[in-house]
């Protein structure tokens, strides 16, 4: 968990860009494919600033864990040391629609375990930042994060994301340490049962869709 990334001001104009169309790309009705209920929306490469600060200063600060984590699972380390020329690559490889996400979640809406992974070029970290106030705005609604363990049951965590801060978490999965050295840990995440009210989350994602 990070601390405060955006004020309450800066949350509710993010928030308020869900019922502006014009700012995606593309909108999904999760119900309609079974990923859980409630809809969220991929903007165009047209960030709103604060998004587009927020993945840049992000970017250097997770790329030394991706790829240490790389090295502990003897994978590539593809990164470059900046955005700008990873998203170079991604588009290259015909990735090249804008993965960052805008969710809204109303009461009775959930999302299923799932992964955003959109091809073959993946940044093993994402963000997920809170835009409005747990048992304020909205009950329920905690991230999910279950963890495929080897040769043992799964392990769930369940955080509640104060508005403003974020959450980063693996994108697919993640070194775990184990007798014979490093072991892979495939990850999933969703969200919990909205219980009442509204709920927007913001998701940073460091590669681009095919």
């Amino acid at each position: 968990m990070t601390g405060p990334l955006l004020d309450a001001e800066e949350c509710a104009e993010i928030a308020g860009c869900f019922d502006q169309v014009e700012r995606f790309r593309s909108t999904v009705d999760m119900a309609r494919y079974r990923f859980g209920s409630g809809r969220y929306r991929y903007f165009t490469h047209e960030l709103p600033e604060p998004v587009r600060e927020l993945r840049a200063a992000f970017y250097p600060r997770l790329l030394p864990i991706a790829r240490d984590w790389a090295g502990k699972l003897g994978r590539p380390a593809p990164w470059p040391d900046t955005l700008d020329e990873w998203i170079v690559m991604c588009h290259a490889a015909g990735q090249g629609e804008s993965a960052q996400i805008l969710l809204k979640y109303g009461a009775g809406d959930w999302n299923a375990l799932h992964r955003d992974v959109f091809g073959d070029m993946v940044f093993p970290l994402q963000v997920v930042i809170g835009l409005d106030t747990p048992g304020v705005d909205y009950t329920g609604g905690e991230f999910v994060l279950v963890e495929q363990r080897p040769r043992a049951q799964s392990r769930a965590s369940v955080t509640t994301i104060p508005r403003g801060c974020g959450l980063i978490f693996t994108t697919r999965d993640r070194p775990v340490a184990s007798t014979r050295g490093w072991s892979v840990a495939p990850m999933r995440h969703g969200v919990s049962t909205v219980r009442s009210g509204s709920r927007h989350t913001l998701g940073l994602v460091f590669h681009d869709a095919g």
